[in-house]
């Protein structure tokens, strides 16, 4: 008979190897766009303790991406408004944003009204308390679909 302390080990390190999987915590958040030109909120909070956020952004509206589309665009608050200078001299197909701006810390694709989209990101680079805004890309939104994320 073989020592169960023996077998008992590879199954001990095989759950050590699982365990930062364990504790990985996606947070869920929502958020809706109209063809007013809004979003649903003006802040979005998530823990400090979330090691991923899925985003999902919806357009309730029905106007095209064209004529009235809406993105979802996160960046240190001190980066928005240039972020979203920049992005306006960008296509609807780069989704109004600098080609791999490391100052854009995630995003979505710009949709249209009836579209939804979502993006999963990393919470890695956000500085628990940190200052960062949120806001829709397309040419001359991001005055008025902005808000502030906050995490922790």
């Amino acid at each position: 008979m073989e020592n169960p302390v023996k077998l008992l080990v590879p199954v001990m390190l095989a759950g050590l190897a699982l365990a930062p999987a364990a504790h990985a915590r996606v947070c869920v958040v929502g958020l809706d766009s109209t063809d007013q030109m809004s979003f649903s909120q003006k802040e979005i909070k998530v823990a400090a303790d979330c090691s991923q956020v899925k985003l999902t952004l919806r357009h309730t509206g029905k106007l095209a991406a064209t004529a009235m589309g809406h993105n979802w665009v996160l960046t240190k608050t001190a980066d928005y408004q240039p972020v979203a200078m920049a992005g306006m001299r960008m296509t609807l197909a780069e989704s109004y944003l600098p080609k791999k701006d490391p100052r854009v810390l995630a995003h979505t694709a710009v949709i249209g009204g009836g579209q939804s989209t979502s993006v999963t990101f990393s919470t890695a680079a956000l500085r628990k308390g940190g200052d960062y805004t949120f806001f829709c890309s397309f040419p001359g939104h991001f005055a008025m679909m902005k808000g502030r994320f906050v995490f922790g």
